[in-house]
């Protein structure tokens, strides 16, 4: 009982001391006190104080690293001095918040830079001064380690079908459509495979339209789009240059210019561009 009667007080006087944080008609407020003012335009929110004066910006990311792994994060600016810009993690009070309560409750609870005062300037420069670290997961890490490795080949494909890297030759595509285009996504299903070969006519692998997977002369398969809730149109179609970058992941002696790109772990899903 007597512990009961104590969890039940914790809980009322989390509640109670609970900041009330609302936007409304682009007015922050914190208990009922009107504390700034919120602008938006595209994906990127503008933080005034109540006089309308510009303090600093907060703008959305959502990027694909590698496969179906995806970053989102926030880069925050100052308006007054824009020398630096930080790439934070970001809070939402719910699972279904929108990106502007996402904003106004990271600039409250997760960075401390407004408060019952209004915007802190204070703890907005010292943010700067000391950058928190973001906190990236083990997959997100990984995909970002095998971003670094493809984007030093710097894999290109021009309009012939000729896989380049760096500006060298390293392979090509046969199999392509009529209408083929270097940056165009792969939709159509074809009943012939779209085959891959190095600068030497050496098979490499190929790309299977019906099943969207890749297989490798080596034995590898990779299946490229499988249906997630949410992310199916992005997924869906890849590039002939997302192809090649992922071809150079299951082969590693495909292409061998600034050191091979190491398989490291399948991650699952699908490649994007």
């Amino acid at each position: 009982m007597k512990r009961g009667l104590i969890i039940l007080f914790t809980v009322l006087g989390i509640l109670v001391n609970a900041q009330i944080i609302k936007t409304k008609r682009g007015i922050v407020t914190l208990d009922g006190t009107h504390v700034a003012k919120i602008s938006n335009k595209s994906n990127v929110y503008t933080f005034m104080d109540l006089k309308e004066t510009p303090i600093y910006t907060i703008e959305f990311v959502d990027k694909s690293i590698v496969d179906s792994v995806r970053d989102s994060y926030i880069k925050l600016k100052r308006i007054y001095n824009q020398e630096k810009v930080l790439e934070l993690d970001y809070i939402s009070p719910s699972a279904f918040s929108g990106e502007e309560k996402s904003a106004v409750y990271t600039s409250v609870k997760g960075l401390k830079i407004i408060d019952n005062r209004g915007i802190n300037i204070k703890n907005l420069d010292d943010l700067f001064s000391k950058p928190p670290k973001r906190n990236l997961d083990a997959k997100t890490k990984e995909a970002y380690s095998i971003r670094s490795k493809i984007d030093k080949l710097n894999i290109t494909v021009n309009n012939v079908g000729e896989i380049l890297s760096n500006g060298r030759p390293v392979g090509y595509f046969t199999n392509l459509p009529v209408s083929f285009g270097s940056e165009d996504t792969i939709m159509d299903k074809t009943f012939v495979d779209i085959e891959i070969y190095d600068a030497k006519s050496k098979y490499i692998g190929r790309y299977i339209t019906t099943t969207k997977q890749l297989k490798s002369a080596g034995g590898k398969t990779f299946t490229i789009y499988r249906e997630i809730s949410g992310r199916a149109s992005i997924l869906k179609f890849p590039t002939y240059k997302a192809i090649a970058e992922r071809m150079a992941i299951m082969d590693p002696n495909f292409i061998k210019i600034q050191g091979k790109v190491e398989a490291g772990p399948v991650l699952k899903d699908g490649i994007e561009k």
